[in-house]
């Protein structure tokens, strides 16, 4: 599984990071997600596609 974010569409929610720390972070600058793991493990596909899901402005595929 390869993960993008698309920081253009990014609210700054924070959702992703709350939710999953270990792949995502947000900028201190700006708010809007950081990604820390592009290529996250297998056991975390789960949980990546509900981060996916869950944003609210389809920043994440």
């Amino acid at each position: 599984m390869e993960l993008r974010v698309d920081r253009d569409k990014c609210g700054g929610t924070g959702q992703c990071a709350l939710f999953l720390p270990a792949v995502f972070d947000q900028s201190e600058d700006d708010g809007k997600v950081l990604l820390l793991t592009p290529l996250p493990s297998a056991d975390l596909a789960g949980s990546v596609r509900t981060a996916a899901r869950r944003c609210p402005t389809g920043a994440i595929t």
